[in-house]
């Protein structure tokens, strides 16, 4: 199945992929809390995480079935530039609108994760999502391996890392090579490991 890049053009599109494939997902039922207007709350939060990304020139990928995108990742490169005026603005608003305490539990999840901090340039996976009417097809398997491609080809990356929250996805990733750099509990109900592909 292709993978195929993707970026500002498909912004909105990623963004609806990853609020559908992360709608019940443990870090944002974490930050966003309960309340009537969670998934509204939720579109916000991800559709600023997947703008951060491609507008700071981080690749996406998705594959596409049917004329529609199904699955999607966004990456952060080795060296990431500073964040642009417009993205800042993006972020003071986003947590004007989800306010003080949403922010504060992602702010300790953040903390948390600098736990896993590899001490190389590589590259960083922030999400990767299928939708929920596709799941259970594989699809992640060729984003994935693109992402390993794409580390393999850039001299100036030791690899891909990244974060997850369910246990059986540490089995899935171990599958690709990936292996376990941490482990903490953030709060009672909210356990993150960090993993790493090595590249070179």
């Amino acid at each position: 199945m292709a993978v195929v890049p993707l970026g500002l053009e498909a912004e909105a599109d990623v963004a609806g992929v990853l609020c559908d494939a992360f709608s019940d997902y443990p870090v944002m039922r974490f930050v966003l809390g309960a309340g009537d207007d969670y998934d509204e709350r939720l579109r916000r939060l991800v559709g600023f995480f997947v703008a951060r990304r491609l507008r700071q020139g981080g690749p996406g990928l998705g594959v596409i079935e049917s004329g529609c995108l199904v699955a999607a990742a966004v990456l952060t490169r080795p060296l990431e530039p500073d964040l642009p005026a417009e993205v800042a603005a993006m972020r003071d608003e986003l947590w004007r609108a989800l306010g003080d305490a949403a922010r504060a539990r992602y702010e300790t999840y953040a903390a948390e994760m600098r736990a896993f901090a590899i001490d190389r340039p590589h590259h960083h996976l922030n999400m990767i999502g299928v939708r929920r009417s596709h799941q259970g097809r594989g699809l992640a398997r060729p984003i994935l391996e693109a992402m390993q491609r794409m580390a393999e080809d850039d001299p100036g990356s030791a690899g891909v890392s990244l974060t997850t929250e369910l246990a059986n996805n540490v089995a899935l990733y171990e599958r690709f090579g990936y292996v376990v750099t941490g482990r903490t509990r953030v709060s009672p109900d909210l356990e993150s490991w960090g993993m790493f592909l090595a590249t070179r």
